[in-house]
């Protein structure tokens, strides 16, 4: 099969050549791939992260079509349409068993520590693999394993409740414009910080700039300012993001494209009785709830890249231009 593969680390190491068609085993499902997400970790992930198999292909985020089913697999046939849920569990260990599926103490994640969705076929174990309700288009449907679910586990452990407001820093990005609409779907007040036009039409009921974010989130809000402030960029806009947190507010955070050593002023924190969270990707019941609560949702795409051409749609994530995400179409 043809892929994009890479035996050292470096982008400019990444190629798209044949790679071994995978073999499947007995309790494992052969996905063609139909489309999969450019995310910064798969930049990461060619770049600097410690992955296996060499030589390896990446890709934590797709979604195809059943090809072929192993002997043991009973919920699948060629022919469905299907997703995948990205993180690797044993389903034994103490988080495990706690629903903690995105946290197991000896998993690992898909496109990382197994060969991923930069190719046109993948093989992986039926555990992992969901069909797709009625309706999902491509671009939703590869998108929810992270952006998606990302927003959605933070949103579900910040307790966001209906009448209170969210502020989301990075608003138009892969994970942002999920946790605005979802946000939305949790009955919250939405405020977007972003330089992008578009988000009123994802759900937001106020885009502001990174510029005036205090000024604003403070006249929408009465000066009572965010119940729940999603920071996904990092040490770039940690400081703003902890001025407009209110009193008993959450601060959740799970990136760092901006930086990853922040500064926090012990002062803010506990005078507001304020909490900060760090969250991971998400559970299996995130996931499965999930499918059911995004089937509407939007994805803002940018650009989509056939599967040769790759190397181009990694380097194009960091791209000022940017505007939604950038897809991998696999023929």
């Amino acid at each position: 099969m043809k892929a994009l593969v890479f035996q050292k680390s470096g982008i400019e190491n990444l190629r798209y050549t044949y790679y071994d068609d995978p073999q499947l085993g007995k309790h494992e499902v052969l996905v063609k791939v139909r489309m999969a997400g450019v995310d910064p970790v798969d930049l990461m992930t060619v770049n600097s992260l410690k992955v296996k198999p060499i030589p390896h292909i990446p890709g934590t985020e797709f979604a195809g079509e059943v090809e072929k089913v192993g002997d043991q697999v009973m919920d699948f046939t060629p022919g469905d349409k299907v997703t995948v849920y990205g993180k690797i569990y044993d389903g034994t260990c103490d988080m495990c068993m706690a629903g903690y599926e995105t946290v197991c103490r000896n998993g690992g994640r898909v496109g990382i520590d197994t060969n991923g969705g930069y190719a046109e076929y993948v093989a992986i174990d039926e555990k992992y693999v969901h069909k797709l309700p009625e309706g999902y288009g491509w671009e939703l449907a590869s998108s929810l394993s992270i952006s998606a679910l990302t927003a959605y586990h933070a949103l579900k452990e910040a307790a966001l409740k209906p009448g209170q407001t969210l502020v989301v820093f990075g608003a138009s990005g892969n994970t942002g414009m999920f946790l605005v609409q979802l946000g939305k779907k949790f009955g919250a007040k939405v405020i977007a910080v972003t330089t992008k036009s578009w988000l009123g039409e994802m759900g937001a009921d106020l885009s502001v700039s990174y510029d005036e974010v205090e000024e604003k989130v403070g006249e929408f809000t009465h000066g009572r300012m965010g119940d729940v402030v999603v920071n996904s960029l990092g040490k770039a806009f940690w400081e703003k993001g902890m001025k407009v947190v209110g009193v008993r507010g959450k601060v959740v955070t799970f990136g760092t494209l901006l930086g990853s050593e922040a500064t926090v002023n012990l002062y803010q924190l506990y005078s507001k009785h304020v909490s900060i969270m760090g969250v991971n990707r998400g559970n299996r019941s995130d996931f499965v709830e999930l499918l059911d609560l995004c089937k509407d949702c939007k994805v803002k795409v940018w650009k989509k890249f056939p599967l040769e051409e790759g190397v181009s749609a990694l380097r194009s994530i960091g791209s000022g231009e940017r505007d939604g995400r950038v897809m991998i179409e696999v023929e």
